[in-house]
């Protein structure tokens, strides 16, 4: 069970391993772009091609879907990037259903855990298998492997490095199972700290904020590149920004204040530094580089 890029690793890695997959339920088409044609999941156009059975069900406790779901008999639900399960499917399989989690629980429960990890300048992230429960993201762990965060890597980069470590992860946890070779942890016996949060990223939580430590505001703009992006206005547009680096900030200059030549650089001030943006979008334009950006836009 699962929709993006994401969770195609995981699955490719269980078709490789042997594994018997027997469906894959995944969301609906959607249109998309200008002309509004359907498009398919990632995970959609990868069983497909491998012709495996393929559910994609509007509502998870449709009488329909439960029956058509019910007679593939699977003995193990695996799921990756999916939605929210109501307990009639979760519970369906004798063997119950697995969740791969892109971070290492409890920390960053949520929708955007690896976007929060580095927003939050974590040095690690990771990846977790867990059986699940009725919280979202709080069932006992089976296993979990970590993986270093660089100090200059995006969401995108950390994304890209635990879809691969995740999906080796599943196919060793899948195995564990099936052998019955495995233990659980309960989450709560696992730090006496508050765990970290990773919510549903909006609009407004996009925005850059000069006025933080240039630290701070890197990490924000890391942690959102490539998506759903990092933003400022200037002259009255906005300008996502995917890419920067701190430099020292020089005197005199307030935050949210911007120097410019006008043709190779463009750095922000923020409390203690400058943040000088590298990769941009101005809207209604493509993503290029500062300087191009420069080129076509009068500072």
């Amino acid at each position: 069970m699962g929709t993006p890029d994401f969770a195609v690793a995981s699955l490719d890695a269980l078709v490789k391993a042997g594994f018997n997959i027997v469906a894959v339920v995944t969301a609906p088409d959607k249109p998309a772009g200008r002309g509004q044609k359907l498009n398919e999941s990632a995970v959609k156009k990868y069983a497909v091609e491998k012709s495996i059975p393929v559910l994609q069900p509007e509502k998870l406790k449709n009488p329909q879907f439960l029956e058509e779901l019910k007679s593939f008999e699977a003995d193990l639900q695996v799921v990756v990037a999916f939605r929210m399960l109501p307990e009639v499917v979760w519970n369906m399989p004798p063997k119950g259903t697995i969740n791969l989690h892109g971070s290492l629980l409890p920390d960053y429960r949520g929708a955007a855990p690896i976007n929060w990890a580095v927003i939050n300048g974590e040095l690690e992230s990771g990846v977790s298998t867990f059986f699940l429960q009725h919280e979202i993201d709080t069932g006992n762990i089976i296993f979990s492997a970590s993986a270093p965060i660089g100090d200059d890597e995006t969401a995108g980069d950390l994304h890209d490095k635990l879809m691969y470590i995740g999906a080796e992860l599943l196919v060793k946890t899948v195995k564990a199972i099936e052998e019955g070779n495995y233990s659980q942890t309960p989450q709560k016996d696992m730090t006496s700290a508050e765990p970290k949060h990773a919510p549903k990223i909006f609009k407004e939580d996009c925005e850059i904020n000069w006025n933080l430590p240039a630290k701070q505001v890197y990490n924000h703009i890391r942690g959102l590149s490539p998506y759903p992006t990092a933003f400022t206005t200037i002259h009255e547009k906005t300008l996502k920004v995917f890419k920067a680096e701190l430099i020292e900030k020089e005197p005199g200059i307030q935050p949210s204040g911007f120097l410019s030549d006008g043709k190779t650089y463009l750095h922000f001030a923020c409390q203690d530094g400058f943040i000088a943006v590298k990769d941009v979008q101005v809207e209604g334009k493509k993503r290029m580089g500062v300087e191009e950006f420069l080129r076509g836009f009068r500072i």
